[in-house]
């Protein structure tokens, strides 16, 4: 078929129309090969976008599958605390002992957070607004209060804080949560403070305080109040 333009002689607008015409056997064989050679021409191009697509798509799903799973390694890998360090299902958890050396305890009160490592996790978590909090400092072993918690429990508050020197960007101690001063006082020896909590595996004793544990600290800082 082929187009030709048609003017009428009685004035009326001329048109594109179709007219109908008889193709020769030269004309029909030239355009199926020019019309075969199209196809086949496209086809490597389609086939190799079509392989990229699935390419792609593959890598993106088993990229994605990958960082899943890393993550879920990485959850998987942190130590769970052991049933002698957490207190038992039917008590209240009346306060939190957190801990710190010389050098992290200044960090701790600069930046107002309280920080423990990823295995506590969970029993940070359970930490609400005003609970009674205590610092224990290992080296020169002595307890510090009164803090209170001021947020809730939770993890990486403050990512960069403590910022472990071997993953940049990532906190050694991500169990976190938000403190103030509740009171200022001097602080505790071991001696005094040590008979009131529970002890386990020697000299560990548990950071969940009961709240018998908890009033009975709170009483002996009452006591060095300043």
């Amino acid at each position: 078929m082929s187009l030709i333009k048609n003017d009428s002689s009685a004035g009326k607008s001329s048109m594109w129309q179709p007219q109908h015409a008889m193709a020769s056997a030269s004309e029909l064989r030239g355009w199926r090969t020019a019309a075969s050679s199209l196809f086949f021409n496209n086809q490597p191009r389609k086939m190799e976008e079509n392989r990229r697509g699935n390419e792609d798509g593959r890598y993106r799903k088993s990229l994605f599958s990958y960082q899943e799973q890393l993550g879920n390694f990485k959850w998987c890998c942190y130590k769970r605390l052991p049933p002698a360090e957490l207190l038992p299902r039917n008590e209240v958890m009346g306060g939190y002992i957190f801990v710190c050396n010389n050098e992290t305890m200044q960090e701790d009160l600069r930046r107002q957070l309280f920080g423990l490592p990823h295995k506590y996790r969970d029993s940070v978590r359970a930490i609400t607004p005003g609970l009674p909090l205590f610092l224990y400092n290992y080296t020169c072993h002595q307890l510090h209060g009164v803090f209170q918690a001021v947020s809730f429990g939770g993890s990486n508050i403050e990512p960069t804080a403590w910022e472990d020197k071997k993953c940049k960007g990532e906190s050694r101690f991500p169990a976190q949560v938000r403190i103030g001063f509740k009171k200022k006082c001097k602080p505790l020896e071991e001696d005094a403070f040590r008979p009131i909590l529970y002890h386990y595996d020697g000299p560990k004793f548990r950071l969940q305080l009961s709240v018998p544990e908890a009033l009975a600290l709170l009483d002996l800082f009452n006591q060095k109040e300043l």
